[in-house]
């Protein structure tokens, strides 16, 4: 087994579960010729995180990373009418080219980009009385997961889902000696869930496309 196998596993999937879609194809054209690195979910992730904002009936998305924003669309379409998505890039290129790709898609009403290190966007949003967040879609900078999981926290409230992305790390999550800072904040982040009260949660290896990696899911309790 390999990545092209994986590839054509995916691709057998995609083309009778997937639809084509002009948006996300041009999402994709768009971010590649702005030369963003190809970072962003499979099309099955996707369509997974738009399933699963709709299981929730989510109102409010907080995303962690857009980067070209096709992880956006997937979840803006999951929004009901007065829905609303925030998404945080730190990288003001990538975020331009987020905010091309979701005008494109038609989804400029629900979805508002902000610019900046996240941790520096994240006391901003509570102070302007952000709360009650549905879902939130971790997927940047791996070192900070562990302050991003303390955010989503205080953000969200019993019934939300905590999504994190890119936690297997081509299964340098389990080398408890990793010197990676990637692997060591996935590590660091993964037990914060696991020992946290009002946390109940699972992680998911996945090959495909993107290769060896994996998803974490935890849902906020009330207890």
């Amino acid at each position: 087994m390999d990545t092209r196998r994986w590839t054509e596993v995916d691709g057998y999937f995609n083309g009778l579960l997937v639809a084509a879609d002009p948006a996300l194809e041009a999402a994709l054209a768009a971010s590649a010729a702005a030369g963003l690195p190809p970072h962003q979910v499979a099309p099955n992730q996707g369509k997974l995180l738009h399933l699963l904002a709709r299981v929730r009936g989510a109102r409010t998305v907080l995303e962690i990373g857009a980067l070209g924003g096709y992880s956006t669309i997937w979840l803006a379409r999951a929004l009901p009418e007065g829905g609303r998505l925030i998404s945080l890039e730190a990288d003001a290129r990538w975020a331009g080219t987020a905010r091309a790709n979701i005008e494109r898609a038609g989804l400029a009403d629900r979805v508002e980009i902000r610019t900046g290190p996240a941790l520096e966007s994240l006391p901003r949003l509570e102070a302007e009385g952000l709360t009650g967040v549905d879902l939130v879609f971790i997927d940047a900078d791996k070192p900070n997961n562990p302050a991003y999981l303390e955010w989503a926290l205080r953000l969200t409230r019993p019934g939300a889902l905590i999504i994190a992305d890119n936690v297997v790390r081509d299964g340098a999550v389990a080398d408890p000696g990793s010197a990676d800072p990637r692997v060591r904040g996935v590590r660091r982040f993964t037990e914060l869930v696991a020992a946290h009260p009002r946390l109940t949660a699972t992680a998911l290896q996945t090959v495909g496309e993107k290769g060896y990696d994996g998803f974490l899911l935890a849902l906020v309790t009330d207890e």
